[in-house]
Parts: structure tokens; C-alpha cells; sequence
């Protein structure tokens, strides 16, 4: 991996050891939340604790703390400057949302918004954790390349459970019983238009479709150069995760799916790029012969949206929210407490006006952008084809992500704003990773068996 700088301090400043326990014991972790993430139906939680009972919160709280404490030991607690600005934005968004929590709680508020007040702290303290502990924590490329490839390939499991919902029409985890945790509510199969709406584990089918495009750039990562593995193995979860977004017949699954595959063409080469045209359109020609009303489906998501109901509910929200935006302009009237009884705005960021104001909304958006141009500068100084693909991927997730938050109210959906902060948490461990590498410390991007 190159660099632009070359200065040897820089490696000397970073405590860690790349293949040393705490490393593998970070990989171990992380992989553990990424297998409930994605395995366990967000509708199943310890029941005593509610909504704030689900197990991936649990081990994204469990995650904060062991991130404090190997902080406390100096576990990545020394890092040079380059390594600290996605920490510098989750904190500045961190700030403002306790700001605005505090300012919440110091004035007259209904009795029902306290306890939702505080299960939005725990959640982000939870995302933060995971965000935190992977950022830090990763302790080499391989390790980095071992995480990437199980989150990956769990999320090609998971497109295969939506698949199979599709195809037989059954929402399936509904017989996933857990010792010891309680549903709080059915597994509901969608539809639209006749069509089943593919939710896997997620509560909603939009939650579903937006967590999958998150994925689909790293998968194609995976695909185009993980030929370590079988051609097979590694392109199986691009292709499940692009089929289940091409039948999930979710307006924002498509625009995220879309702007992520751009992206990451910057970064192909022009035959790779022809090869995907290629395929788009035969897919496209395929399933006009076998699945015609698909088609139609999403034709009709895009033709003639102005008499769309849920469109219409989206931009009624604009006036709507304003009342309450210009109430509390700076900090919101806190994180949480906004209720779906007063209204379902349909897009995080009018929500996040209403709830965190100005500040917060900006500070959540800085993050977003911090991270991209932590990795295009990656993409400008590196000469290994496969760093550089991977530097255009994460960006393409990441945009992906953000971007689809304009769609719903993602805050209240676990499983995308865990796969978005954990995400995240990858890119801080990319960029640190490729400024030691350009130290001449560590090799480039690599991989390790399963």
C-alpha cells in the first residue's frame, strides 16, 4: 500500500500488535456480532428490557465497554492524527445528541417520551461501540480482510433467507425460537403488488433492502478479487444480494443498490464495467420473460410518483416538521422523543431536525462525509489495484447508506444502523491500516482463510 508520507514516526506512535491476542480477540468479537446481527429476528429481544432487549444492542453496549477499558490500557490509545477524524466526528455527533438530551430532560416532557428518550441513547451508544471497537481495534490487513470476508458472507446467508421467502412465499422466521428471548412482534409477510416483499430478519422489508445495499459494494469487492477463494464462494454473496435487491420492490434498495454499483466502477477497469452492463441486461431481459409483473412493479415505483401515497406522506412531512424545527432550531427536542403517534416522517434526517436540531443533523452528515474523504485519500496516494477497489467500495457503502436514510426512519431500525456503524468502524480501520502500511511496517491488503 502506498502513502504520501513516508515519515518513520508514524509507525513508531502506533502501540499495537498486529497479530497479537487482543487483535484476534477484536476479529472474534466483531464476528460474533455480525452473526447475530444479521442471524437473530430483530422482533425477538430478552423481554424484561423491552425494546432495548436486543441481543445485537447488548453486544454493541458490550462492545463500548471493552473498547473503553482496552483504551484504559492503551490499546489504541496513541494513534497518529490522520487515524482520529471519524472518531473526531462520531464524537462531535455524540456531543450534540447528549446536549440535546440533557436539554430534553431539563423542561416539561410527556411521561411517554422518556423511556424511547433513553432506549435512542443506548442504541447509539451501542452502534458507537461497534463503530469504535472495529475502528481500533483491527490490528492488521488480514484481520481486516477476515472481517470483511464473514461480514460478506453472512450477508449473502441473509439474501438467501430473503430469496426464500420470495420464493415460497412463507415468511420462514417465524419458526426461529430463541430460549430466553420474547417476540415483541409477528413475523409479517409484505407485500406489493402481488408481490412478496422480502424482509429476511429485519422488522421491515425497507430495513431489509437498505442493509443489503450497504453490502452489495464490498461484496462485489469480494467477488473481483478475493481469488484466494473459489469463484463460487466468492461471488455467491454479490449474487444473492443483487438478486434479493432486484425482487425486493423497495423504491430506496433500488436508488442505494444503483448509486453504490456507480460508484464502485470508478475503481473497474473498462472490460469489467462492460462485463456489468452485460449482465444487468440479460438479468433484465430474463426476468421480463419469467417474472413480468416484477417488472411492472418497478416500473410503476418510479412512473408517476407524484400520485404515490408514501411520496406524498414524505413531502407533506416538510411543513409539518417545520413547526417543531423552528421550536428547538439548534438541539432538537432530544433524540427519541419524537413519537410515531405524532408522525412517521419516512426520512431520518427530517427526523433528525426535529429530535437533535441543526447540530446534530450536520454532525451525523459530517460523519458521512469525513469517511469518504478518508478513503478517497486513500484511493489518491495508493498503487495496489486491490487497495484501491476497496478504498471506491467502502465509499460507494457508505454513500449508499447515507443516502437511504432520506428514505425512512432508520433510527428505528437495529439491524441498518448496525451494519452502517460497523461499516463505518471499517473504514477508520482501513484508513489507519493504510497509513502503517505506507510506513513500510505491514504488507498491503490481504486476506485469511475462513
Amino acid at each position: 500500500m502506498a502513502w504520501a508520507s513516508t515519515d518513520s514516526s508514524v509507525a513508531r506512535v502506533e502501540p499495537l500488535s498486529p497479530d497479537g491476542a487482543r487483535g484476534d480477540f477484536v476479529t472474534a468479537c466483531l464476528t460474533v456480532y455480525i452473526v447475530v446481527l444479521f442471524a437473530v429476528p430483530s422482533r425477538l429481544v430478552v423481554g424484561p428490557l423491552g425494546s432495548a432487549g436486543s441481543i445485537s444492542m447488548l453486544l454493541g453496549l458490550v462492545s463500548f465497554g471493552l473498547w473503553v477499558v482496552l483504551l484504559l490500557v492503551g490499546f489504541g490509545r496513541v494513534m497518529p492524527p490522520t487515524a482520529r477524524p471519524l472518531r473526531w466526528a462520531l464524537g462531535a455527533f455524540a456531543f450534540s445528541v447528549g446536549v440535546s438530551y440533557v436539554l430534553a430532560m431539563s423542561q416539561p416532557i410527556s411521561s411517554d417520551e422518556i423511556s424511547p428518550a433513553d432506549v435512542a441513547i443506548l442504541s447509539l451508544t451501542s452502534w458507537a461501540g461497534i463503530m469504535l471497537l472495529s475502528h481500533d481495534g483491527i490490528t492488521s490487513s488480514r484481520k481486516l480482510g477476515t472481517v470483511l470476508w464473514r461480514f460478506v458472507f453472512c450477508g449473502g446467508l441473509l439474501a438467501l433467507l430473503g430469496i426464500a421467502q420470495f420464493a415460497t412465499r412463507q415468511a420462514i422466521v417465524d419458526l426461529i425460537s430463541i430460549p430466553g428471548l420474547t417476540s415483541i412482534a409477528d413475523a409479517t409477510l409484505y407485500n406489493r403488488n402481488g408481490l412478496v416483499r422480502p424482509a429476511g430478519t429485519a422488522i421491515h422489508p425497507i430495513e431489509y433492502g437498505t442493509l443489503l445495499c450497504i453490502l452489495l459494494p464490498l461484496a462485489l469487492h469480494v467477488g473481483l478479487h478475493y481469488r484466494e477463494r473459489p469463484p463460487v464462494l466468492r461471488w455467491f454473496p454479490a449474487v444473492a444480494i443483487a438478486g434479493v435487491i432486484a425482487i425486493s420492490s423497495s423504491r430506496s434498495a433500488y436508488l442505494g443498490a444503483v448509486l453504490g454499483v456507480v460508484i464502485c466502477m470508478v475503481a473497474w477497469t473498462s472490460k469489467q464495467r462492460r462485463i456489468l452492463i452485460t449482465i444487468v441486461a440479460v438479468g433484465f431481459a430474463v426476468a421480463s420473460i419469467a417474472l413480468p409483473r416484477l417488472i411492472t412493479s418497478i416500473t410503476n415505483l418510479f412512473v408517476g410518483v407524484e400520485e404515490d401515497p408514501s411520496i406524498a406522506s414524505r413531502t407533506d412531512s416538510f411543513s409539518f416538521a417545520w413547526a417543531f424545527i423552528a421550536e428547538h432550531p439548534l438541539f432538537g427536542r432530544g433524540l427519541g422523543t419524537f413519537l410515531p403517534k405524532y408522525r412517521i416522517f419516512d426520512n431520518q434526517y427530517l427526523g433528525m431536525l426535529v429530535t437533535i436540531g441543526v447540530v446534530g443533523a450536520l454532525a451525523l452528515v459530517a460523519i458521512g462525509i469525513v469517511a469518504m474523504s478518508q478513503l478517497m485519500r486513500v484511493y489518491q496516494v495508493v498503487e495496489d489495484p486491490r487497495t484501491s477497489d476497496l478504498s471506491v467500495s467502502l465509499v460507494a457503502s457508505v454513500a449508499a447508506g447515507f443516502v437511504s436514510l432520506a428514505f425512512f426512519d432508520a433510527f428505528a431500525f437495529p439491524m441498518t444502523m448496525g451494519t452502517l456503524f460497523l461499516v463505518l468502524g471499517l473504514v477508520g480501520a482501513f484508513s489507519r491500516l493504510s497509513l502503517r502500511d505506507a510506513a513500510g511496517e505491514r504488507p498491503s491488503f490481504i486476506t485469511t482463510p475462513f
